[in-house]
């Protein structure tokens, strides 16, 4: 199929990737049937294999489903968390044994299906999506109170206990776009090029390639910068050590700011596996929003820090490798870096 580039397909497939399944569909001519990209079974011939979008699209072509790999499922099981995030959306405290029933699967099979899309339960998930909505409301609303309440916690100490801690910048400092809030930075050298490294009392609020202070000032003009000291100097070891080995991940400290659907983009990166991607479709999905692939992806180009919000890690639907704000070699260096650990 033409969006499909069949050299990086066959190398999914040859490879058995699970992060591939659901970007395509294999279909072997000598046994007439269809699979998905991590299926067990042994690997035929390079020339005996083409590649369909999806199963609908192999069974046009007269190829059946793999008894052993079960390709269309995972369509299904994309869509059923999806219904599920919408689900959720709209009634927060549903029980998981009615949410799996809603989507029509046992809760225990769901709640593995769930977490290996989300990287967290379903009331985990719930909750996130809670402290969301609290930091939109937080720069909307005129006090933290009105905030507290428009969020739907049922008051202060359910929200200090669960959303706060999110945040980063104090809930009144969140509410005045970060003014009053003192920003140390420096400029540290790492294999993929100078790096501005720039961080609050609280965390890392800017980590950016071939950026200076002049365009640290620019994006945060109400705050106070600058030059960084020995604290910074430490944290600053701990990003460069991100940078070089990504796959390992890291426990840094984050003060970041966006939108609630930001937020949940920047938050589904983080739970992608080191060495996998996942489609901007995917992203959107796991965000709550089905279907806002454009949406999700200007959310990956305002991701504030690099590397340490994964959004190397983000891909187009056909597998290409889409945008990056810091530069598309440096996106192939960063997802080589997490393939070979």
């Amino acid at each position: 199929m033409d969006s499909i580039d069949s050299d990086q397909a066959w190398a999914a497939f040859a490879a058995r990737d699970r992060a591939a399944d659901g970007r395509f569909i294999a279909g072997v001519a000598t046994t007439g049937i269809y699979c998905k990209p991590s299926c067990p079974a042994r690997r035929p011939r390079r020339e005996n294999v083409v590649f369909f979008a999806d199963g609908a699209a192999a069974q046009q072509a007269g190829f059946r489903a793999c008894r052993r790999c079960l390709p269309d499922d995972v369509a299904r099981d994309t869509r059923a968390v999806a219904e599920a995030l919408l689900l959720q959306e709209a009634t927060p405290n549903l029980p998981l044994g009615a949410l799996a029933a809603a989507v029509g699967y046992a809760p225990h099979h769901f709640l593995r299906l769930f977490r290996r899309a989300t990287g967290v339960t379903p009331a985990a998930w719930a909750r996130g999506r809670r402290a969301e909505q609290a930091a939109t409301a937080l720069s909307a609303e005129g006090s933290v109170t009105e905030a507290i309440y428009a969020a739907g916690y049922s008051g202060p100490s359910r929200f200090y206990a669960g959303a706060a801690p999110r945040l980063g910048m104090r809930p009144t400092a969140w509410a005045k776009g970060g003014a009053g809030e003192a920003i140390r930075w420096t400029i540290v050298e790492t294999s993929l090029g100078p790096l501005l490294i720039a961080a609050t009392e609280r965390g890392l609020c800017r980590v950016a390639f071939d950026e200076d202070e002049a365009g640290l000032r620019a994006r945060f003009p109400a705050a106070r910068v600058e030059p960084g000291g020995d604290a910074l100097t430490a944290l600053a070891r701990d990003v460069v050590a991100a940078v070089e080995h990504p796959a390992r991940g890291h426990a840094l400290p984050l003060d970041r700011r966006g939108t609630a659907f930001q937020e949940a983009v920047w938050r589904a990166l983080a739970r992608i596996p080191a060495g996998e991607t996942r489609s901007y479709a995917d992203l959107a999905a796991l965000a709550g929003r089905p279907g806002a692939m454009r949406a999700a992806g200007s959310a990956c180009g305002a991701n504030p820090l690099a590397v340490l919000v994964p959004c190397h890690r983000a891909r187009r639907a056909d597998g290409g490798a889409g945008g990056y704000a810091w530069g598309l070699d440096r996106k192939a260096a960063l997802q080589a870096k997490e393939r070979t650990g």
